[in-house]
């Protein structure tokens, strides 16, 4: 065993295998199951003088690990390093060790999400005004990348809640955000976004949802599906259709998750990540304030559209992450794997799959941190989010492949991580927006709107 100190070079969980196990403990938690912090697990801004007190004061024990191809990550600045020293942390001990055995089972780990608010890092991206990071995006989403690589169910569940709190960060009124936000951002409060339609999918425009005017109030009525955290979400960012027909008929509202005339499905039983809920939401006649909702009548769509480019980003540096855990999966089985007297790492035609698997990862990372850069400078970023989305979830779907086939029959078994890496990547290519949807979208910035 080896001290080291949450701000010093804890190796990080991308670069090196991590197989999930079942006999992984908490740290972080007494014999109860209950969250003991013991020390500081909030990650905060510090001065230097007091980062380097910590790192003398605040060591841990941690066991030593064998790192295979550790990503070189250019962080801007002393506080994102110290942040993701609290990320691979709270990975090693918290998400990690039980990722397999709770996806196998559908557990969704609540008390993760609610541990990951506590230590700040549920609004990175927001301000901290009120209660978030005032990280910039390329930090954010190097820290979702992390975290899927450890578990899918948790990386995009932060993505998501992150996505369901844009419509509120952007558009709201100052009361709106002071009175909402503090609980959003690190309240313990987890959010879903409520835009797809059983009917209306990539066409979201045509969404059917409706919310009609009564005095002061507006009464909600309609089904959304494909709901990410449908049921157990603690609030709903909701599109509803408050005028005519299309785009400009829809508006915004921020809907409590206990509202009377909301129920959630029974969750859809999928091919993956089977510990994220997934249901469809029924809204009967649900009455929310018009203090509820967020920006102009009609503006709704629009702020829906912004907020799907900065969710695309997320989506992308999630499968980086999956794609990465493959990767280091595969590396690991077959340099330790041997055949005809030497280990498999050494055919030229495996080491020629690896080789590809990483240049697609290396690629893919690169477009989604140079896009996130474009958004950090305020400037467009659209066409850029379409194509790290598109880039990266199909690299994500090879990779996963590949490291199935790098592993052979063992790959196909759930004894290894593999399989489940390959079917939790194919919904990738599938959420905020298909990757056919993608690819119209960067044709319209290359050549303009199709004619019709």
């Amino acid at each position: 065993m080896s001290k080291r100190s949450l701000t010093s070079d804890w190796p990080p969980l991308i670069g090196h295998t991590q197989r999930a196990t079942a006999a992984g403990h908490s740290a972080f938690r007494d014999p109860g199951g209950h969250h003991r912090p013991g020390r500081e697990t909030r990650w905060r801004r510090t001065t230097p003088r007091a980062r380097r007190s910590a790192e003398r004061e605040d060591a841990i024990a941690m066991p030593e690990r064998t790192l295979q191809q550790p990503v070189d990550r250019q962080l801007p600045t002393d506080e994102a390093r110290d942040l993701f020293s609290l990320v691979r942390e709270l990975v090693q001990r918290e998400i990690a060790p039980r990722a397999a055995e709770e996806e196998d089972a559908g557990h969704f780990p609540r008390e993760v999400f609610t541990l990951l608010s506590e230590s700040g890092l549920l609004g990175l991206p927001y301000a901290s005004e009120f209660g978030g990071g005032d990280q910039p995006y390329e930090v954010y989403l190097q820290v979702l990348e992390e975290l899927a690589a450890a578990r899918l169910t948790v990386g995009l569940g932060v993505s998501v809640h992150s996505l369901s709190c844009h419509a509120l960060a952007g558009y709201g009124t100052k009361e709106q955000q002071t009175a909402h936000l503090p609980g959003m951002l690190g309240g313990g409060l987890l959010g879903a976004y409520c835009l797809s339609e059983p009917a209306s999918g990539s066409d979201a425009a045509s969404l059917r949802t409706k919310a009609v005017r009564e005095g002061d109030d507006w009464v909600i009525t309609g089904t959304k599906a494909w709901i990410t955290h449908g049921g157990v979400a603690d609030f709903y960012t909701v599109l509803a259709r408050t005028g005519g027909e299309g785009a400009r008929g829809i508006s915004a509202f921020l809907v409590p998750g206990d509202a009377d005339g909301l129920h959630a499905a029974l969750p859809e039983k999928k091919m993956g990540m089977k510990g994220s809920p997934t249901a469809q939401i029924n809204f009967d006649g649900v009455r929310v304030c018009d203090a509820r909702r967020i920006g102009e009548e009609g503006q709704g769509f629009a702020i829906a559209l912004s907020a799907l480019d900065s969710g695309r980003l997320g989506i992308a540096a999630c499968a980086i992450g999956v794609a990465q855990a493959a990767l280091d999966e595969a590396l690991r089985y077959a340099t330790e794997r041997r055949q005809f007297g030497r280990a498999i790492a050494d055919f030229q035609g495996l080491r020629f799959m690896l080789a590809d698997m990483a240049t697609q990862i290396e690629a893919g990372r690169a477009l989604y941190l140079a896009a996130a850069r474009l958004r950090d400078a305020g400037r467009p970023f659209s066409k850029q989010a379409a194509m790290a989305k598109l880039l990266c979830t199909d690299a994500a779907m090879k990779v996963t492949t590949d490291a199935v086939q790098v592993l052979g029959g063992y790959g196909y078994t759930a004894d290894f991580p593999v399989e489940r890496f390959m079917r939790e990547a194919k919904v990738l290519q599938i959420v905020e927006g298909t990757n056919q949807i993608q690819r119209m979208v960067i044709a319209r910035h290359l050549a303009g709107p199709e004619s019709r």
